[in-house]
């Protein structure tokens, strides 16, 4: 009896000595997202540390539903030596497939295009004190004012200069498929006006020549219906269509300028 009874007293001693240990055990590590962590974060507000549920510095920032982690994860991109890298795509058309501004057929003008264009240039021309020649010194019969003044000339008789000049342009087909050559006075009282001579008319000075006084600007042709010559514009349209208009036949201001500026050089065209 004393035996056993020795060796219950043994037992319970061993069973109280493991209960104490129990008690003093260190308590285990939080796991971030547990509950074990939750109540550890709830003990450091208790405490003074952050507040409203605040993540402490053990928590390794983790914040929200268990496991979940908000933080960016950059990721390093190693390329490839000579490896194309691979295209962008969007739905979104690219620059290349997008429509061009303006037209796409349009070209540069050609140089010899260019060239035209200079030579129709006006110049700016100075009025001055320079005086003018009969243009149409050879004429052999005066005919009607109209847009300009009619006459006739013999077969390859000159229209001549009246100050130095420059044509402008040759319209190819004015009238009843005849040209019309235009050109700019550079000298004398209406230096910068722009004069004309059409219909029947051959050997015409190109456009952009510069004429001397009294130099060629075209001859009188073998067929046709006679010569015009009157006033013009830039344009080469004539100045009795620019300013008053013109009905076939008609008598026009600028018809009757014309002829008073020619009398006025000793041409002797008469009242028309």
């Amino acid at each position: 009896m004393t035996s056993r009874a020795a060796i219950l007293i043994v037992a319970l001693g061993l069973a109280g000595c493991g209960a104490a240990s129990a008690g003093r055990s260190t308590p285990t590590t939080p796991v971030r997202g547990t509950a074990t962590n939750a109540v550890h974060s709830s003990a450091t507000s208790a405490d003074g540390g952050s507040a409203g549920g605040a993540v402490s510095p053990t928590d390794n920032g983790a914040v929200g539903a268990a496991g979940a982690d908000p933080r960016a994860r950059p990721q390093v991109v190693e390329p490839t030596a000579g490896v194309q890298a691979a295209a962008v795509t969007s739905d979104a058309p690219s620059v290349a497939d997008s429509t061009p501004v303006g037209d796409p057929n349009a070209h540069a003008p050609s140089l010899a295009e260019v060239r035209q264009e200079l030579r129709q240039e006006a110049v700016a021309a100075t009025v001055s004190s320079a005086t003018y020649i009969d243009p149409l010194r050879y004429v052999s019969v005066w005919e009607r004012t109209d847009q300009g003044v009619d006459a006739a000339m013999p077969v390859g008789a000159p229209i001549l200069a009246p100050c130095t000049i420059k044509i402008l342009a040759i319209e190819p087909d004015w009238y009843a498929g005849q040209p019309l050559v235009y050109w700019e006075l550079l000298d004398g009282p209406d230096a910068g006006k722009v004069q004309y001579v059409a219909e029947e008319i051959t050997d015409i000075a190109p456009a952009g020549t510069i004429l001397q006084q009294g130099q060629v600007i075209a001859r009188y042709a073998a067929s046709g219906t006679g010569i015009e010559f009157g006033w013009a514009t830039l344009n080469g349209i004539t100045l009795a269509r620019a300013t008053t208009g013109y009905e076939e036949g008609e008598a026009t201001p600028a018809g009757q300028s014309m002829r008073a500026w020619l009398n006025s050089l000793g041409a002797n065209a008469g009242a028309g």
